[in-house]
């Protein structure tokens, strides 16, 4: 009997370790603020607390489609490169402050990023 608790304890404390692991590198959270794609597979959203990286080129790739900007939601930097201002939805990393996968992400005029004084504009 005593066996059996021990080990109906130990299997319940590793569900609950895996379970804390998965909600650290598994949160679904809605950030907003700009949203940087200086040259191809390099992207990271700016927000009022710091840096996500949404790729990296040769290296991690968030799943999901990136928004969608309007030539009036665009600065354009190197040819069709550059940043907008955007919210995005999805699966992040909070400890490495990666992107894993977007759900949903969606375009938001420039003024709406510029008028943050928390954000600050990527350089042109």
């Amino acid at each position: 009997m005593r066996t059996t608790a021990a080990f109906v304890l130990a299997g319940s404390l590793c569900v609950l370790a895996s379970a804390s692991a998965a909600g650290r590198a598994g949160r679904t959270q809605t950030l907003c603020g700009w949203f940087d794609n200086p040259s191809p597979g390099n992207v990271w959203l700016h927000d009022r607390s710091g840096e996500w990286t949404i790729g990296i080129q040769g290296g991690h790739q968030a799943d999901g489609a990136w928004p969608e900007f309007s030539p009036s939601q665009w600065v354009a930097i190197n040819r069709s490169y550059g940043y907008g201002c955007a919210c995005i939805t999805g699966v992040v990393n909070g400890e490495t402050r990666e992107v894993i996968r977007i759900d949903a992400a969606r375009a938001q005029p420039l003024s709406t990023c510029r008028k943050d004084r928390a954000l600050k504009e990527p350089a042109d």
